[in-house]
């Protein structure tokens, strides 16, 4: 919790244990998004379709880059995060990205 909502907020949550509300903990940033139940997994679809619809090769680099980045100096993390990018320059995904950006349509990724 304190990476998420830095140490003095996770210590006076986790101390104090006073309830909080949803809305305070999408200002905290401790979630991204509010949404009644009836909303809930129309919205998770939505989110989860944006990303699907994204390079393959690219979505699993960057996971790794800000999961295993955070968890180094920042110096290795910025080396991490080259290497993660170098993986996908060479791929077929990349480049259909840019064809589909310069033809001014969707891009077509096959995890290549």
């Amino acid at each position: 919790m304190s990476r998420a909502i830095g140490e003095r907020r996770a210590k006076e949550l986790i101390l104090s244990a006073e309830p909080f509300s949803a809305i305070d903990a999408q200002a905290w940033g401790l979630v991204n998004a509010l949404f009644s139940p009836e909303e809930l997994q129309e919205g998770a679809l939505r989110k989860a379709e944006l990303i699907a619809a994204n390079a393959p090769i690219a979505v699993r680099q960057a996971k790794q880059a800000i999961y295993r980045g955070g968890q180094m100096s920042l110096s290795d993390g910025l080396a991490f995060e080259i290497e993660a990018y170098n993986r996908t320059v060479q791929s077929e995904d990349r480049r259909e990205g840019v064809r589909a950006f310069n033809e001014k349509r969707a891009p077509d990724f096959k995890g290549k």
